[in-house]
């Protein structure tokens, strides 16, 4: 506790000096200031401040005197010592009920005592009582900071934080939720922002330095009806928590208390730092584990068995393996982590935690790693749903994504081994094909499973052979030519023909075309290829060539 009344009327100055009022107030009033003033009031006189005044100007006028006492009342100073002897020789009885009714502390001294020597004393005592809080909140700050090096946990600086302040505090997730606590009751910590008027009714009761650079940072809220307090925790300029502390009504918020508290948000945020230091680790040792597994020509060993159980991971299991493309906006770079990034900013950072988060979710283990724009994730298979537990995944992990990443798309490839432990790069470079075939097909922000690509595979093949090639150019680029200048569309004419099985009537709606219109394009598209519509071999040329065409765009 700070400077009392209770110590000023003690000092040897004041020893001439008699309480008039508020002597039962002596023991819990604090005294953060000392000045002398002479009226008029106005502004010059701040909280808890020990006013002297030698009651010039107010000579046989009580009720200037009265006027005058009344606006050092309400302006919140603790005390008020009035020199009696020359202007004021009696402090009228009026004045002194004015003082009892407002619960204030009146002191008459006498003539004789210098206010040099009171403030003299005063202020010494104050220096006196700062410096103790100041050397009382450094031992509490090297305690802090010594629990942190030490890892002792949040408990253990939450503990120590109670102790000193005699406040219940908390520890909140980013959500909300409680991670721990001290000096609460057993009931439920829910933090409510408090209302307006909420906001009004508490401030007043519960005495706050409103010069502490805290201050300004204190939100305030309702913890089952009472008021609280809350502090937001910052690391790299990321809100990772809250400080919930909840004083009593008319507890002081002094300088000390508000000091323990800033160095607690100190110790706090190392604390979190800290672990996103030995996480970021671990997920860097996981990454380059799985990067490995995936692209990695030597086979799966007894030494790359035994590391994977130190890192958490079963290779015995069947895995379906998810290859994504990552399409960010505004030309953010996608990189794994370096010295120079902060891995609370990090993509990689941020998607490996989605990626847990989204396994926990499924009940299902994964195992992922991140090169070049490119994440490499291995998911626990599903043989009865294996397409419906990869869909799952996928959407879990996308939908927290797109929230708070700059990430405009997602295209994925997807492919299951169950084979054992020696398919982990088979089904990587499957779900890579599938990815590639994805891309070609339908654009960025798709999924596509490997299973699904047999004929794309197929064609892909051909398309490699520069015969065929030759063929396809061939038979597909009059077609293409005559669109550009015609601004028709013969090729997607001749392939709604084809999926209806030559039947001209269903094409046409399709198309939304008329019938003769749509004979006139098939004309067309015979004329241009010098290919026949109703000769199999020359059908079947035909598509093949525009599938193989449309592979390649």
């Amino acid at each position: 506790m700070g400077l009392t009344a209770y110590d000023i009327v003690n000092l040897p100055v004041m020893g001439t000096s008699a309480v008039k009022t508020g002597e039962d107030l002596l023991g819990w009033k604090q005294v953060e200031w000392i000045s002398v003033i002479e009226g008029p009031v106005e502004n010059f006189v701040r909280k808890n401040e020990f006013v002297l005044s030698t009651g010039i100007g107010c000579e046989e006028q009580p009720e200037k005197l009265e006027r005058f006492v009344l606006d050092v009342i309400k302006s919140g100073a603790s005390m008020l010592g009035i020199a009696t002897g020359r202007y004021v020789f009696n402090i009228p009885d009026r004045i002194l009920s004015l003082a009892a009714n407002h619960q204030f502390i009146i002191l008459e001294m006498p003539w004789e005592v210098r206010f040099g020597d009171v403030l003299q004393s005063v202020l010494q005592e104050i220096n006196k009582q700062k410096q103790r809080q100041r050397h009382q909140a450094e031992e509490v700050r090297k305690q802090l900071i010594g629990s942190v090096l030490l890892d002792e946990g949040l408990e253990a600086i939450t503990e120590i934080v109670y102790q000193h302040i005699q406040v219940p505090v908390a520890v909140l997730y980013e959500t909300g939720s409680v991670r721990c606590q001290c000096g609460f009751a057993e009931e439920e910590v829910l933090f409510e922002h408090a209302e307006s008027d909420q906001q009004n009714r508490f401030s007043t009761p519960i005495g706050i330095v409103d010069d502490h650079p805290l201050y300004h940072h204190l939100e305030p809220g309702v913890i089952n009806g009472r008021p609280c307090y809350r502090l937001a925790i910052q690391n790299n300029h990321k809100v990772q928590g809250y400080l919930l502390f909840q004083p009593e009504i008319g507890q002081q918020l002094n300088w000390f208390l508000m000091n323990v508290l800033e160095h607690a948000l100190t110790a706090y945020a190392l604390h979190f730092a800290k672990e996103d230091a030995v996480e970021m680790a671990e997920i860097r040792l996981k990454d380059n584990y799985v990067l490995d597994l995936a692209k990695s020509d030597n086979p799966v060993s007894g030494p790359l068995i035994a590391k994977a159980g130190l890192l958490g991971y079963d290779l015995s299991l069947p895995y379906t393996c998810l290859v994504g493309k990552i399409s960010y906006k505004n030309q953010v770079g996608f990189h794994n982590d370096g010295p120079k990034n902060s891995s609370l900013q990090s993509l990689n950072f941020n998607l490996q935690k989605e990626i847990i988060n989204a396994g926990t979710v499924l009940k299902k283990r994964t195992m992922a790693t991140f090169e070049n724009g490119e994440a490499i994730i291995y998911l626990e298979d599903d043989q009865a749903f294996y397409y419906k537990a990869a869909n799952q995944f996928l959407d879990i992990i996308e939908r927290r994504l797109f929230e708070f990443l700059p990430i405009s798309g997602i295209t994925w490839g997807i492919a299951k081994h169950d084979q054992g432990i020696f398919c982990f790069r088979e089904s990587y470079q499957e779900a890579k094909t599938a990815l590639e075939i994805g891309q070609k097909q339908h654009g960025p922000g798709g999924r596509t499973f490997f299973e699904d690509t047999r004929i794309n595979r197929l064609l892909m093949r051909f398309a490699d052979d520069g015969a065929i090639a030759d063929i396809v150019e061939q038979i597909v680029f009059p077609l293409v030519e005559y669109d550009k200048k015609r601004k028709t569309d013969l090729i997607r004419t001749f392939l709604a023909y084809n999926q209806h099985k030559g039947n001209v009537s269903q094409a046409a709606r399709t198309l939304n075309l008329h019938r003769q219109s749509l004979l006139h394009r098939l004309r067309n598209i015979e004329s241009l290829t010098q290919l026949s519509l109703v000769d199999p071999d020359d059908l079947f040329l035909l598509e093949l060539s525009v599938r193989i065409w449309m592979m390649k765009k």
